[in-house]
């Protein structure tokens, strides 16, 4: 369970516009240590020129020096071309000390307009990385983003290598060298490449993903760790640029045994989705510095950032076989059946509103019957983990047209409540449909002492979103901010938030629609997010759990800090979901592969999370709350 954080003064390298050799871009930068020295070696172009029927603007590596790793200086040309192999450029180094030498790989360019079969690996060697005293090309096939592990293993000098890189499937495989040279001899190469699929990494990937290495692999306490670049629809004008890491084997890195769950970044920032090459960024470096991994990306090809991650939870996470992080269920099945017996939920029961009161939390959930009605069912907890009392009949019920059944056998009603507590005040918000107007937020109130007494007087039911707009996962802030009402809710598959000088929100048909949080295309919630349970207070911040859907449908639980003060900032996310379907019931229902909470409650470091699963039944989740609110600060 961790954060990465993009650093605050991104990006650390820009063009120099006075600069005849970086005016244009400067990007793929790759860092290595030279004594108490971080030097950063870097592609760089100057502004396109006309040539042959086209522009074009000649790649050379770079040099700039830094003590800490984000401010940069002496920026200088280190390697140009020189040979027939890169006369059209040479591009993204990685660089390696090893034998006392820096090995200097890059991708070298030997035809344009570029093609395949002229994009290869070349090397330069160095004693100093001030000088170059020898060049060569490497592979005699298309291949990018080669690199050496830093020290022998077995005896052998090893590399890693993007093979095909330029003709997919790419390939992302170990070579082995009894002597130096052998890495520039062609025999070698034509008897590696003979056997391509038996040096390829078995990293998972979907068959739409194109994978290229991305830094020097890095020596770690678990294993060899490589951050890599993960290219979804790699082959469709829509590609999603992603950056993730594979975990090696220390003593055999043929052996993959560990991997992100996804992805760590995906382009968010302005200065990644827009530039040379827009939405495009490339982890082509990586250092661990202190207790953090820093990863270095080229951005839209025109700028250098990092970002940053705790070292230990990223490893912890990564290690084959999974483990949990984040929720851990607290059940042996369902915590809530539906009961077949009572018409009004027959069919289904799911997606439980929580609130805490007097010793018992209590559950508001729909309930769903066989002409797929929803109503809303009550139930209480003493323990948190079982129940102690469930109502015989609906506690609330449809009972305003935006609501009430128009389409005959359609879904309708009312769904998905969530609770919050202002006052002595409880307020409802839940998804009201008709079947035959678009989705909106109702709002609905009753009081403590009422609620308590299971007296469910609710006041009557009020839209608070725009008419005829697709609204839904709505919930009421459990404070005011700045003397007005804060209404989270979703439009467009994003998370808004607007304010109201009264919880009925008349403003609603002139909201301003707020973005917080939106999908992060390449990731585990990247068709859309929505709230799933109100704000939970704390010294730090608000924490606000979230479910994320992914491009193939599947519900997952995320969680981001909001700022005490203005909850429309919101100041770190969690990279990873915190809670995912598994068990059967999650994975098969109305709805597969479904974990959706509307309500949690906190006894003392305790998080107890109730959700619906697959639409159809309801269980609880638990985890510290102090653990949750360090990953998202540390």
């Amino acid at each position: 369970m961790y954060v990465v954080r993009r650093f605050k003064d991104n990006p650390i390298l820009r063009p120099e516009i006075n600069s005849t050799f970086e005016n244009y871009s400067v990007f793929n930068g790759n860092p290595v240590r030279v004594g108490n020295q971080i030097y950063m070696l870097y592609r760089a172009q100057s502004t396109p020129e006309k040539f042959e029927n086209g522009n074009f603007s000649l790649s050379v590596i770079c040099k700039a020096v830094s003590r800490n790793g984000f401010k940069f200086k002496d920026r200088e040309v280190f390697i140009m071309p020189e040979y027939s192999w890169e006369k059209f450029g040479c591009e993204d180094p990685r660089v390696t000390k090893i034998d006392g030498k820096y090995f200097c790989f890059y991708t070298a360019l030997s035809s344009y307009p570029f093609s395949s079969s002229g994009i290869k690996v070349g090397l330069a060697i160095s004693n100093d990385l001030k000088t170059i005293y020898e060049k060569h090309q490497i592979t005699p096939f298309n291949a990018k983003a080669m690199t050496l592990f830093p020290e022998k293993i077995n005896g052998k000098y090893l590399a890693i290598l993007t093979a095909n890189s330029d003709k997919p499937p790419s390939h992302i495989s170990i070579a082995e060298f009894s002597e130096l040279e052998d890495m520039w001899s062609k025999k070698y190469w034509d008897k590696w490449y003979a056997d391509l699929d038996k040096n390829t990494l078995d990293i998972p990937k979907f068959d739409d993903e194109h994978l290229e290495v991305g830094s020097c692999p890095l020596k770690t306490k678990d294993g060899w760790l490589v951050v890599y670049s993960n290219v979804h629809n790699y082959l469709s004008p829509e590609k999603i640029f992603t950056v993730e890491a594979v975990l090696l084997d220390l003593k055999n890195p043929r052996n993959v045994i560990g991997k992100t769950r996804g992805a760590l970044l995906t382009p968010e920032e302005v200065y990644e989705k827009y530039g040379t090459v827009p939405n495009v960024i490339f982890p082509s470096g990586a250092e661990i510095i202190s207790d953090r991994l820093f990863i270095y990306y080229g951005a839209t090809d025109t700028t250098i950032a990092t970002a940053s991650v705790p070292l230990a939870p990223l490893l912890a996470s990564m290690k084959f076989p999974y483990k949990e992080i984040g929720f851990l269920r607290q059940t042996e099945g369902a915590l809530i059946s539906s009961r077949k017996e009572k018409s009004w939920e027959a069919k289904a029961v799911f997606n439980p509103g929580v609130i805490d009161l007097d010793g018992k939390i209590r559950l508001l959930y729909r309930a769903m019957s066989s002409d797929n009605t929803s109503v809303l069912g009550y139930a209480e907890s003493l323990d948190g983990t079982s129940i102690s009392y469930i109502s015989p009949d609906p506690v609330y019920t449809p009972r305003e047209w935006f609501e009430e059944k128009k389409v005959p056998g359609g879904n309708s009603g009312c769904e998905d409540p969530r609770i919050t507590k202002i006052g002595s005040t409880i307020y409802m918000c839940y998804t009201a449909y008709n079947g035959l107007n678009p989705p909106s937020v109702a709002q609905t109130h009753i009081s403590q002492k009422d609620f308590q007494k299971r007296n469910w007087n609710w006041s009557k039911p009020v839209l608070v979103t725009a008419d005829g707009v697709d609204d839904k996962d709505g919930c009421l802030h459990p404070e005011k901010i700045n003397g007005k009402y804060l209404l989270f809710h979703r439009i467009n598959n994003s998370i808004c938030v607007d304010f109201g000088e009264t919880p009925e929100f008349k403003e609603r048909n002139n909201f301003k629609n707020i973005l917080i949080l939106s999908p992060r295309p390449g990731m585990w919630d990247a068709l859309k997010v929505g709230v799933s349970v109100p704000p939970i207070k704390t010294s730090k911040g608000w924490i606000l759990l979230y479910h994320g859907v992914s491009k193939r449908s599947r519900y997952r639980i995320g969680a981001v800090l909001l700022d005490l003060k203005d909850p429309t900032k919101v100041l770190s996310r969690t990279t990873d979901a915190l809670f995912e379907p598994r068990e059967a019931y999650e994975v098969e229902g109305q709805v597969d592969y479904v974990v959706f909470p509307c309500g949690a409650a906190v006894r003392g470091d305790t998080i107890y999370m109730y959700y619906g699963g697959a639409d159809s039944v309801i269980d609880v989740a638990s985890m510290s709350l102090k653990a949750l609110l360090q990953a998202l600060t540390k």
